[in-house]
């Protein structure tokens, strides 16, 4: 059971640097995982082992971030999204150092393994802002966190490319390490604590089958194309993975504090955005397969572009960039449009822009217009992945919910690179005993991740439109603070009472029923004087419930349980670090 309280030794953050720092955070999470791609095919040389040993070495990072984002969303949650945050830079720090002074396999694949562990800061930082940032400044900054993924990767393959051809490789892990270290000052300097917190426990078992079930289902994804897809060792993953994962669901469902509630994980706003994530991560990582290959490749090919790994790092820059540059232009469209919409009119420029990529494939200035158009729609996709999530979830389940969502994205890159790898060597020619990228397979690629994005439209047309999503969230329509004839029962205590460790700067109270009895998972939810959601939780197993307030004034607090509700009583707060008591019993309603 969890539900929202406040941490009473936080302050609430001033937005002033917030939003650039943890930017900041995701874009030295992006570089992290795009420094090795300029040396990738020469990292069994560079290690002294075989090619398919060396794909542990990026592989190890793929599963441990997959694995991590998560778990920390979920650990932010409980202790605290910045304490969380800077122990994932913190690893990630170590893992470059480990890797910066070493060319032995097993331990390069251990440094790159706690690298993956930075991964999940994209979450963290998504919930900070969501808990701390006014609203008006909410939107872009959410498109700024959530494309930094992109916008990273964008600037590091150039950097990482001039660093690998005039300096020791190692150099690479040594600059990823001071990025970490700075991201961590500016971390704790500029940005404090939330003040959230879902109170309840951490679900250690969940957490064990969660991290069984990816490992052994994205392993196959990105050993399949060595082991053979046909092959009984990928098979038997796939079949493994099935398994644990179907446990692991029927197990969450049993316990009062699951690591991931697959039931808001169910709701249509929740899994439909889940989805499209999925498509959209698999159209990103395409054009960063398809288009540094194509502008490597020698001229006698008679359509390779002959540039050199800095110039193709150059000409994929743009699309990183573009991503960064469209975060205003989300915030202005999904103000006006809602979230959903936004995303869909991401996804069809992905789709014009790799369209067009079938046809714009023989120049290098060609190549860039494919990266800034297809980081436009990127960047609008992505950012209006967040808002959809947390529109759709309980305060409390924010980092978990996102981490959750960060991780379909991983999972969309990860089939990506698996099918686009697979599509490139099957189509590629033999020169000389290497095996070199045709165009028909450049193209079958395009239109591989064109597909994927048309059907992440259709997943995305099933999204709650932008009024029945208000009107979800904000259940208290049906009375106004000043109505509270639908509650029987509401006892607002004279007096106000001290914060205590478990308590918050708001409304507590209990939720009953008009026999006195306590009523468990009941969602109380906190409306301001503009019809705003201001907060939301479920009650406790004896009918516990805490919700912060973000400033004094008068709120409705809508309570909806046992089939009942929403049910609304008006109450205020004159402010300050106290906690107005609130009791809320409701008429004929059975105790979960």
């Amino acid at each position: 059971m969890t539900r929202t309280t406040t941490d009473p030794r936080t302050r609430r953050p001033s937005g002033s640097g917030i939003v650039p720092v943890l930017a900041f955070a995701g874009i030295v999470v992006a570089v992290m995982q795009t420094l090795l791609v300029p040396v990738i095919k020469d990292l069994p040389e560079l290690l002294g082992t075989s090619p398919s040993n060396a794909t542990w070495v990026m592989t190890s990072t793929l599963l441990a971030g997959a694995v991590a984002t998560p778990i920390m969303g979920r650990l932010g949650d409980l202790y605290g999204k910045r304490r969380l945050l800077i122990a994932s830079l913190a690893v990630m720090v170590v893992g470059s150092l480990i890797a910066g002074f070493t060319s032995e396999l097993l331990v390069m694949i251990v440094g790159r393994a706690l690298q993956g562990f930075a991964m999940g800061a994209i979450p963290l930082g998504i919930g900070l802002m969501r808990d701390g940032l006014p609203r008006e400044k909410l939107g872009s900054a959410m498109a700024l966190m959530s494309s930094s993924i992109g916008v990273g990767g964008g600037l590091a393959l150039p950097v990482a490319a001039l660093v690998a051809q005039h300096a020791d490789w190692h150099a690479l892990f040594f600059g990823s390490a001071g990025l970490g270290v700075l991201s961590i000052l500016l971390t704790l300097v500029f940005v404090p604590e939330s003040p959230m917190r879902a109170v309840g426990t951490f679900d250690v078992w969940g957490t064990l089958g969660l991290s069984a079930g990816l490992v052994l289902f994205l392993l196959p994804i990105t050993k399949g194309s060595d082991w053979g897809w046909t092959s009984g060792t990928t098979l038997g993953l796939f079949g493994a993975a099935a398994v644990v994962l179907f446990l692991w669901g029927v197990m969450e469902l049993r316990v009062k504090a699951p690591l991931v509630d697959l039931r808001t994980t169910a709701r249509p706003a929740v899994l439909f955005t889940n989805l499209a994530s999925i498509m959209v991560g698999v159209a990103f990582y395409a054009v960063s397969l398809v288009l540094p290959q194509l502008l490597q490749l020698p001229t006698s090919t008679g359509y390779g572009l002959g540039q050199s790994m800095v110039v193709a790092g150059l000409c994929v820059a743009p699309l990183g960039l573009t991503m960064m540059f469209t975060a205003p232009v989300y915030a202005r469209i999904s103000a006006k449009y809602g979230p959903k919409v936004t995303l869909m009119i991401g996804m069809l420029i992905i789709a014009v822009g790799y369209g067009a990529g079938l046809g714009l494939m023989s120049a290098a200035w060609q190549t860039i217009v494919i990266a800034v158009v297809l980081g436009a729609g990127i960047g609008l996709a992505y950012s209006s992945l967040p808002a959809l999530i947390i529109g759709a979830v309980p305060a409390s389940e924010t980092g978990a919910a996102n981490g959750l969502n960060t991780l379909m994205r991983s999972i969309g890159t990860s089939v990506s690179s698996a099918v686009i790898g697979m599509v490139l060597a099957n189509t590629a020619n033999q020169v000389g005993g290497v095996a070199v990228p045709t165009m028909h397979g450049f193209r079958v690629s395009f239109l591989i991740a064109t597909g994927a994005v048309l059907l992440g439209l259709v997943f995305a047309a099933f999204l709650p439109g932008r009024r029945a999503a208000a009107n979800a969230e904000k259940p208290n329509l049906v009375a106004s603070s000043e109505d509270v004839e639908h509650v029987e029962h509401v006892e607002v205590s004279p007096e106000l009472v001290p914060v205590g460790q478990t308590a918050s700067a708001g409304f507590r109270g209990r939720v009953l029923t008009a026999d006195g009895v306590p009523v468990a998972r009941a969602k109380v939810t906190l409306i301001d004087r503009r019809g705003r959601q201001a907060g939301a939780t479920l009650s406790a197993e004896g009918g516990d419930y805490v919700l912060a307030v973000p400033s004094e004034g008068a709120y409705v607090l809508a309570v909806t349980a046992g089939g009942h509700g929403p049910l609304a009583s008006g109450a205020s707060h004159p402010g300050g670090a106290r906690a107005v008591e609130v009791d809320l019993a409701l008429p004929s309603v059975v105790p979960a």
